[in-house]
């Protein structure tokens, strides 16, 4: 009985010692892998430039930093053509300049989105000043808007993993687009109006400016819309967009695009 009392919490202790033995190889690894965890257990964050869809749904987005010449007609131009649902990125220093546009865009229904205070490369910066640059605007357009901003595209579309990580941690999604109207190098209304059109895609954001810089865009606008409604394409918000499914990114460029 004895015997058998000893065979028995034999058995017990080996199979007890080898779940001990690798319990510890597997808290070995872990304590050697510890910086490969977090890719298994959160996904990094990445810049979003369109949203695989089968619906014919697109983004119009327009980036503002500076001026008062080209807001207004390209508001004018969404108004006539009944286009209710589109985004705009806006930087601080110009809704500091000039509330009464931000305040038409919000009043519009317009989705407003943060692009940043400086307008530099925030790859550039460390990462406590990649903070401030986001955080100073997002204070800026909060109290303009009575909204927190949940969208960023950064000053020149330029942006690192730092970067991606540092407005994740503030809340942010960081837009990017897939189709560049090119519209910021004034080639001329019908070549804009040619890149948009011709590259349109279900669940693409488009790049488009209301800068004064970018002189042809209203002009392009009324027949961009036009032709992409005969297509049938519907207009939405960036965040309506997000709403329909798993988001496309791509490889994490670090390069200024010279936006």
């Amino acid at each position: 009985m004895n015997s058998f009392f000893y065979v028995l919490n034999g058995k017990k202790i080996k199979r007890f010692l080898i779940v001990m033995a690798a319990a510890i190889f597997t808290a070995g690894v872990i304590y050697v892998e510890t910086d490969n965890v977090t890719v298994f257990s959160e996904e990094a964050p990445t810049a979003i430039y369109s949203v695989p869809t089968d619906k014919k749904l697109i983004a119009l987005t327009f980036d503002i930093s500076w001026g008062d010449k080209r807001t207004a007609p390209i508001l004018k131009v969404l108004e006539d053509k009944k286009v209710t649902k589109s985004t705009f990125f806006l930087s601080a220093p110009w809704s500091k300049t000039h509330p009464e546009l931000v305040n038409q865009i919000k009043e519009s229904g317009f989705e407003i989105g943060s692009h940043g205070h400086k307008h530099e490369n925030y790859s550039s910066l460390s990462d406590e000043e990649i903070r401030k640059q986001i955080s100073t605007a997002h204070t800026t357009l909060t109290e303009l808007t009575g909204q927190s901003p949940k969208l960023i595209r950064m000053p020149n579309g330029d942006f690192d993993k730092r970067v991606l990580q540092v407005a994740s941690t503030l809340g942010y999604k960081t837009i990017q687009w897939d189709t560049d109207s090119l519209d910021w190098k004034n080639p001329g209304t019908q070549v804009i109006i040619d890149r948009v059109i011709n590259k349109a895609h279900p669940g693409d954001i488009v790049l488009l400016h209301a800068s004064d810089s970018c002189k042809q865009t209203h002009e392009a606008l009324p027949i961009i819309i036009d032709k992409l409604r005969a297509q049938g394409y519907e207009f939405v918000t960036v965040s309506e967009l997000l709403q329909q499914g798993t988001v496309k990114g791509k490889e994490v460029r670090d390069q200024a695009l010279g936006l």
